[in-house]
């Protein structure tokens, strides 16, 4: 049997895209970083040009009380009676166990056992005792922070409630990326004062064709036009609005410690890797770059993976790889960025990247070689929660530039 393109695609379907997407991302990747990286991170295949996923995100774990609670001590040596009211009684169930944040007991948290649910009242019993062993309540202002802890079960039980997450059911569109590539039969035959082959142009169309993707793929907006008289039209939306979290940094008057903020919400509350990439416009990059000295002179080193170029900057509630990217500045977001978990980045492919040629002599359109390049795709960030947008101000402080 002779081995054709349409064989391999029959016997091996991935084989030719991966040797296309190698190529590819070579193409000045620095360039279109998130189209970059999305070609190395997670990809799956899709059989629809609409994707539906599920985006799931860690349970909640915690509230603040919706109203205060008086003292109260036990009469005859029973426990406490527990009844709160929360602002939110969702991340909470039956058996288990809540911590009452900022209200202690002769220097033990005020903690308590969760038996009933009524709407957003928390019934149960204190767990805490005073100094006298006597089972105690102390007064717990409105807004403390209620926090979900450990299940605690009877010695005879064998079931508890059932753990439960609802995942949110997401959507986005595939676009249709394309780019064409002619040259003329007498151009091709004529002497040139450069190399320049058809192979150059096609280069040349690849990466104008992917900076429009990079700007889709990062501030797209869902939508589907429906033309008279003609096809729908698709477009993808952008992994910018897909963000859970969103943090602000001034770039004017930013400090060491306002990044570690920004480092403390983008690493916490999510379950997410401890590495994660941070793609940001000229004007955050300056903003980081002042505090890059003082700060992370020790620490900061360049870190190259996916064909990219990082800067490596390290907290201790996570590292930070950062990048420039241009088409921040292009789009309106010079000051902005867009902090990314690369395991939970994945690109859905419905017309994986290819080229076509197109026999336009034949069919007697014009006399030219010329080759059409297809990708229908898009962007989708799972667990939104471990991703988050940067917004960079100009809000300086006086009293803080003094200082």
């Amino acid at each position: 049997m002779i081995t054709t393109t349409k064989v391999v695609n029959q016997e091996s379907p991935e084989l030719l895209r991966s040797e296309i997407d190698s190529r590819i991302v070579k193409i000045r990747p620095m360039s279109t970083p998130v189209d970059q990286i999305s070609r190395h991170a997670s990809s799956r295949r899709a059989g629809s040009m609409t994707v539906e996923y599920y985006a799931v995100d860690s349970k909640p774990f915690e509230t603040e009380l919706a109203a205060s609670v008086g003292a109260e001590t036990a009469r005859d040596g029973r426990p406490v009676p527990m009844e709160v009211e929360v602002v939110d009684a969702t991340p909470f169930c039956e058996t288990e166990t809540v911590m009452f944040v900022g209200a202690d007991i002769d220097g033990s948290p005020v903690t308590g056992y969760i038996t009933d649910i009524s709407g957003k009242t928390i019934n149960g019993y204190y767990t805490c005792v005073n100094a006298q062993g006597l089972s105690a309540c102390p007064a717990i202002p409105k807004g403390a922070k209620v926090v979900r802890m450990g299940r605690a079960a009877r010695e005879l039980d064998v079931q508890t409630t059932q753990f439960i997450t609802i995942p949110r059911k997401e959507k986005n569109f595939c676009q249709i990326f394309k780019a064409q590539v002619e040259q003329s039969t007498i151009v091709k035959l004529s002497n040139k004062e450069v190399g320049w082959t058809f192979s150059d142009q096609e280069e040349a169309a690849i990466i104008d064709m992917r900076m429009g993707m990079e700007r889709t793929f990062l501030f797209g907006n869902r939508a589907r036009l429906e033309i008279p008289g003609s096809d729908d039209v698709m477009f993808t939306g952008g992994i910018w609005q897909q963000a859970g979290k969103e943090g602000t940094f001034d770039i004017a008057a930013g400090t060491d410690a306002d990044f570690v903020k920004i480092c403390r919400q983008a690493f916490t509350g999510a379950n997410g890797s401890s590495r994660k990439i941070l793609i940001a416009g000229s004007g955050l990059i300056e903003g980081l770059h002042r505090i890059m000295p003082r700060t992370y002179a020790d620490t900061h080193s360049k870190f190259h993976r996916w064909g990219l170029d990082f800067t490596e900057m390290v907290t201790k509630f996570g590292t930070l790889y950062v990048i420039m990217s241009e088409t921040f500045d292009e789009c309106g977001h010079a000051n902005d960025g867009l902090i990314i978990d690369p395991e939970y980045l994945t690109k859905y492919s419905h017309i994986p990247f290819n080229s076509e040629k197109l026999d336009l002599r034949s069919s007697g359109q014009r006399n030219s070689d010329a080759i059409v390049i297809t990708e229908a795709s898009c962007l989708v960030l799972r667990y939104p929660q471990s991703h988050m947008r940067v917004i960079g101000t100009t809000n300086a402080v006086q009293s803080e530039l003094s200082d």
